[in-house]
This record gives structure tokens, C-alpha cells and sequence, in this order.
């Protein structure tokens, strides 16, 4: 039955052909149907592949099947097959990329619908093309096949980000995301390399069975370079400025970004690399503090942005944070369990800001909004449900996961632990300040915006139903052994994975009442904060000229970081490309270039002088050419001798 594998990327990878070529011939119901189902398609094959691996867990037995299709790269005995690995780790990533990939693309027919067909047929074409990156970069069962893949999505999210390419404010950003992921991934590559150099393959069964053959020295440039990749794909400091950027492109190419694939190929790799990061204890230990500083970082900043999509973005970079912060504790089940349970209600909180957006007429300002409850029922009710989730309110899934990292931080540094407490506040905080604002109060827009306000269509309304059911129950996967024993289905069905990191790190295990009381107390001031969150932001007034001050004018401005690079790294690099331009290409090489050119053309213009047409100017050349002759055939001895003879 693995044997189906190629099926769930082939899929995709037809729609995009499909879509791609037939753009201009097929109408919008038909480039619909076939973008949608043929994700779909992927989704059910997914799910074969996922109840295989399953019934393989049940049995006790290990399930890692490698799908070889041909052989990529063959020099003697060199080889780098194109294979697709089927375990636990990757079926379950598959079902997050296709199933939630089959909700936006079906969300995307109703929200697209007004472009012209063949620009809805090149959407479409996009969002299967990065799918079906995502789904190489997962299935690979190598670095190589990963690497492919990893570049297909950052390509794929140039294009989607810069979907609207007649705003050359979108063009930029797109550009930006395009060159800030490179710099990541050469780091990626850099890494690669270093593997062939030292093992000879890249193959993920090979490389990590003979992980005793690396020292210490290479495993630790491994994962450093490897973690330099995801910090840029990831959004961790201080590639993560391209993300919040990213909004430029359409609200559902937004969810598909934050929510299912893009983002998520760090913590990915990393997890499917774990055995070396464990054995890098002063990697885990830069990708922890790296991690929780890019999660307070972007959670403070979102506490003054007033774009819906920008708050949701800083929270995507802040709940990533999260993830690198489990991972570098060593909690990569942990790490993993947040990408699935972010998956459901970020892209729950992103379809219903482009629902709002899609009723509001393109207004993004959630200080323009308001009491949007009484208009957009189903939109509040299920955006609500995605902000007690993502602020880690039980039973909601986020509570889970978000707990399960806490606990292990709490484990390993408590100070870590507190310092991400104070961003789960945070998160709480800015969060519900969205919904207030959008959903709470009196109406601030327009008399014509509140005239139009509607609910969305079903074709949007579904997804958002959907997504909010299993942002409500996804987190019941991962219940903690606190409440029942052996309840973590997640953990066990990971373990296989994480077998051999699990060998090599020493469990820290809190006491159930210290695991209760820290769980309790960290819940009761969520709550709080959320209270007066809404009490204080319920009656907000939009205000003329409100403006900011102090740390708050700060916040707005997202710490200045974008200015800072134009001053450090962008005007810096701009005027070195212009002094190459002016002066080293101008003056320098166009100018010697440009020089011989005129130098030959004013000798020529002087020499055409000599053929004046006159006998006497003529032999008197002949003349001065025959002492010329005479001069350089003759050496200064036989000059002297005749000169002698003849004085």
C-alpha cells in the first residue's frame, strides 16, 4: 500500500499543469473543481497512508517505508535516489498540508471569485504548485528530495505573495520574502554538503545510522548551518521580517503560509533530524533562547499592530518561537503537537480575518470595526473559538500544546518557563484586543461599509465550521499523563521517530500536583487578562490623529527592526552596488572600454591624414620610414661604426 505514496504529490503537481496551461480555456467553476479536488485527492490518499501506519503502531510494529521511484543523481557508486519515506512523522504532516490545504483551496473559490479567470486559473495554479512543494519537502527520504521541495515553496511563495503584481508595494514584499529565504537557505545547502563530505549520503536512514562516524565538531556545524535554513523558512530572529511582509498576497495564500506548509519546513526538519540535535546539546541550546526571544519579541510587537492580518502574522512568528523553544528543550513531540493544533485554529483565525475583510470591502483597520457579531455570526462564533484556543484556554487544542512545551521548559530552565508565560499573556493579550475590536462595541466604519455587511458564503462559512471543531478538539491527541495514563496517543504514536533522542535524554517529569498547580495558575491569569482585555478595549472610540507615544509608538513601529536593517545591511549594500555601477562600471571598466574605442577611432581620424594624395608627402614618408627601419634593424655598435666611417 506505500506503494501509493507518489499518488499524493502527483496530484497537486497534475491540477497545477491543469490550471497552469488551461487557464485562459477553462472557467472559473472547472479551475475550482480541479484545484480543490485534486488536494482532496491527496487528503484521502493521505489517509490510506495514515491508517497503514496506524495499523502497523497498533501491532507494535516499526512502519518506515522507503519509496524509491528512480535514481536522481548516479555517479559510480554515488547514488541519491528520488524516494519518498512513509512514517509516523511524515503521514502526519501530510494530513495537515492536504487537509487543511483542501479547506483553503475551498475557502479560495468563493474569496477569489471576483478576479478574471485567467488570473483565477494562475491562483490556482500557485496554491497547487506550493502544495505540491510541501508535500516533496515532507516526503523525501533525503536531504536532496527536501531541499528540492524547500526551494519549490519559497519560489511558490514569491509568487503568491506577488500575486497582485501591479502594487509594486506587493512586488517588494514579495522580493523581500524571496531573498530573505535564501540567505537561509544556504545555510541549508552549506549543510548538505557538509554531510556528503563526511558520510557519503544524504539518505536519512544512512545518515542517521552512522551519526557515531561525525565528531562532535561536525555535528555541531550541521546543525547550526541546518538551523541557519529553518530561521529563515520558520521566521525565527533575524530572518523573520519577511513574514509579517507577507500579508501583500491574498488572505488565503496567507493561511496556507502560517498555517499548513511554509513556515512549518523548520520545525520539520528539524524534528525529522532530531537524533543530531540532540547530540548538539549547544545547538538545542541557541535554538531555545533563539526561539523564546523571537516568541516575546513578535508578541510584544503585536500588541500595537491594528492591520487584522499583521496581528495574526507577529502571532504566527510568536507561536513559532514556541515551537523552537520545544525543540530546543527537547520536547520534539511537543514542538510537533503545536504545528498540528497552530495549523487548525491559525488558519481558522486567518480564513475568518478574510471573511471579515471580505464583508468590511477590503478593510483591514480593525480600529474601524466593530460589533461585527450582530452581521457575521458564524465568522464571530468560530473566530472566537480560534482566540481561546490560540491563548491556550482548555479543552480548546492550543491549551495542550501549548502546556505540554511550558511543562518541559519548566523542566529544563525555569526561567525560560516564566519568561514564556509572560509571552502566553501576552498572546491573550492581543488577541482578544482583535476580537474586541472587531467583533465587540459599536460599529466605527462607514455608513455604506455597515449598509453591506454580510455573513460570508457557504463555500467560506464551511471551513471556518470545520476548522473550528478541530481547533476545539484537536488538542485531545496529546491529553497529558497528569489526567489519565497512557492518554497522549500523539507521543506513542511518535516515539518511533524520537526512539533514539529519547534514549539520550534524561526525562524531568514534574509531580503531578506541581504540574496541576502550574497548569491552574497560568490558566486563572489567561482568564483575567482576558477579562480586562475586553472590558478595557469593549468601548474603544476611534479617535482623529491617534497617534502613539513612547513604548508604545515603539510597539507600533515594530521596534524600528526593518529601519535598522535598511541602515545596516540595505543602504550599505545599495551604495556599494551603486559605487560598482558609477565608478567601477562606469568609470572603470565602460570607461576603458569606452577609451580603446576612442583611441582607435581619433588615431584613425589622424592617420587618414597621411593620405593626402601629394607625390612629395609621400616619399617624404618612404624617407623617414627607411631611418626608422635603419634604426631598429641596427644595433647601437653597427650605428656607431657607420658613423665612424663616414666622420
Amino acid at each position: 500500500m506505500s506503494k501509493i505514496a507518489f499518488l499524493v504529490p502527483l496530484f497537486p503537481l497534475v491540477g497545477f499543469l491543469i490550471n497552469g496551461l488551461g487557464r485562459k480555456f477553462l472557467s472559473k467553476t472547472a479551475i475550482g473543481i480541479i484545484g480543490t479536488g485534486v488536494i482532496f485527492c491527496s487528503f484521502v490518499t493521505s489517509c490510506i497512508l495514515f491508517q497503514q501506519v496506524c495499523n502497523a503502531s497498533c501491532e507494535h510494529q516499526t512502519f518506515n517505508a522507503v519509496v524509491t521511484l528512480f535514481n536522481f543523481i548516479k555517479v559510480d557508486a554515488f547514488t541519491i535516489p528520488f524516494a519518498f519515506q512513509v512514517d509516523q512523522l511524515s503521514v502526519l504532516f501530510l494530513l495537515i498540508i492536504t487537509g487543511i490545504g483542501t479547506l483553503i483551496h475551498l475557502y479560495s473559490t468563493a474569496y477569489m471569485k471576483e478576479e478574471e479567470s485567467h488570473h483565477f486559473g494562475r491562483y490556482f495554479a500557485y496554491l497547487n504548485l506550493f502544495v505540491f512543494s510541501m508535500l516533496l519537502l515532507v516526503m523525501g527520504a533525503n536531504y536532496v528530495i527536501m531541499f528540492i521541495g524547500w526551494e519549490g515553496v519559497g519560489l511558490c511563495s514569491y509568487l503568491l505573495i506577488g500575486y497582485w503584481f501591479k502594487n509594486n508595494n506587493y512586488n517588494y514584499a514579495a522580493k523581500k520574502a524571496f531573498i530573505m529565504n535564501r540567505i537561509g537557505d544556504l545555510g541549508f545547502l552549506l549543510a548538505v554538503f557538509w554531510i556528503l563530505l563526511k558520510l557519503g549520503t544524504v539518505s536519512y536512514g544512512d545518515v542517521f545510522a552512522n551519526v557515531a562516524k561525525l565528531s562532535s565538531f561536525d555535528i555541531t556545524t550541521i546543525t547550526l548551518l541546518l538551523f541557519v535554513g529553518a530561521m529563515g523558512k520558520s521566521a525565527q530572529i533575524p530572518l523573520y521580517t519577511w513574514l509579517p511582509d507577507a500579508m501583500a498576497g491574498p488572505t488565503p495564500v496567507s493561511a496556507l503560509i502560517h498555517a499548513a506548509t511554509m513556515v512549518t519546513a523548520g520545525i520539520y526538519m528539524i524534528a525529522r533530524s532530531n537524533i543530531l540535535y540532540t547530540l548538539a546539546p549547544s545547538t538545542q541550546a541557541i535554538i531555545a533562547v533563539v526561539g523564546l526571544a523571537t516568541a516575546i519579541f513578535a508578541a510584544t510587537i503585536a500588541v500595537k499592530q491594528n492591520d487584522i492580518k499583521k496581528v495574526l502574522a507577529y502571532s504566527t512568528v510568536s507561536q513559532l518561537g514556541y515551537m523552537f523553544l520545544g525543540l530546543g528543550v527537547g520536547a520534539y513531540t511537543g514542538a510537533v503537537f503545536h504545528v498540528f493544533t497552530h495549523a487548525f485554529f491559525k488558519a481558522l483565525l486567518f480564513l475568518g480575518a478574510g471573511s471579515v475583510i471580505h464583508a468590511m470591502h477590503h478593510e483591514q483597520d480593525i480600529r474601524k470595526m466593530g460589533n461585527l457579531k450582530k452581521h457575521l455570526p458564524i465568522t464571530h462564533f468560530t473566530f472566537l473559538f480560534g482566540c481561546l484556543a490560540i491563548a491556550g484556554i482548555p479543552p480548546f487544542s492550543g491549551f495542550f500544546s501549548k502546556d505540554e512545551i511550558l511543562a518541559a521548559t519548566f523542566s529544563h530552565n525555569p526561567i525560560f518557563y516564566y519568561i514564556g508565560v509572560g509571552g502566553a499573556l501576552l498572546t491573550a493579550f492581543y488577541m482578544f484586543r482583535l476580537y474586541t475590536l472587531t467583533f465587540l462595541g459599536n460599529f466605527r466604519g462607514s455608513a455604506e461599509q455597515e449598509h453591506h455587511l454580510h455573513e460570508s458564503p457557504l463555500a467560506m462559512t464551511i471551513p471556518l465550521i470545520v476548522l473550528a471543531i478541530l481547533s476545539t478538539i484537536g488538542g485531545l491527541i496529546g491529553i497529558p499523563e497528569v489526567f489519565s495514563a497512557n492518554s497522549h496517543w500523539l507521543e506513542h504514536f511518535l516515539a518511533p521517530i524520537f526512539a533514539a533522542s529519547n534514549k539520550l535524554i534524561t526525562p524531568h517529569h514534574l509531580e503531578h500536583s506541581q504540574e496541576f498547580m502550574l497548569m491552574g495558575s497560568v490558566t486563572a491569569i489567561i482568564i483575567l487578562v482576558i477579562a480586562i482585555t475586553i472590558l478595557v478595549y469593549r468601548k474603544y472610540t476611534l479617535k482623529e490623529n491617534e497617534s502613539n507615544w513612547g513604548i508604545g509608538k515603539l510597539l507600533a513601529n515594530k521596534w524600528y527592526i526593518d529601519e535598522l536593517y535598511d541602515v545596516v545591511i540595505v543602504n550599505p549594500i545599495n551604495a556599494f552596488a551603486g559605487f560598482c555601477k558609477n565608478v567601477i562600471e562606469k568609470s572603470g571598466i565602460d570607461g576603458l572600454v569606452n577609451g580603446v574605442g576612442k583611441l582607435v577611432a581619433y588615431s584613425s581620424r589622424q592617420l587618414r591624414l597621411l593620405q593626402s594624395g601629394q607625390v612629395a608627402s609621400y616619399l617624404l614618408i618612404i624617407m623617414l620610414s627607411i631611418v626608422v627601419f635603419f634604426l631598429i634593424w641596427f644595433n647601437d655598435t653597427t650605428i656607431t661604426r657607420f658613423l665612424n666611417n663616414i666622420f
